[in-house]
């Protein structure tokens, strides 16, 4: 899941993008954006950093071992038709 800091820090950085005249907002809209964030961010399918570092290293080890075995057939198709 998305990290709770992460969204009050955009929220937080949205609502200091609104121009001084609209301050008396400022509360209601950042508190608007943290609920649109979090409801956005939720329906998403995101994985943290760490695990997509570990999918990245489970596919790695997974495409070595698929072009060792790739290498085993053709080297067993070139010994069956000799």
């Amino acid at each position: 899941m998305f990290d709770p800091k992460s969204i009050d820090d955009i929220a937080s950085r949205l609502s200091d993008a609104i121009p001084p005249g609209l301050n008396n907002f400022k509360e209601d809209m950042e508190k608007n954006f943290r609920a649109i964030l979090q409801s956005a961010l939720g329906k998403m399918d995101l994985v943290t950093r760490e695990e997509f570092e570990v999918q990245k290293g489970v596919l790695a080890k997974t495409r070595s071992k698929l072009e060792d075995l790739e290498k085993r057939v053709a080297e067993m198709e070139q010994h069956i038709s000799k």
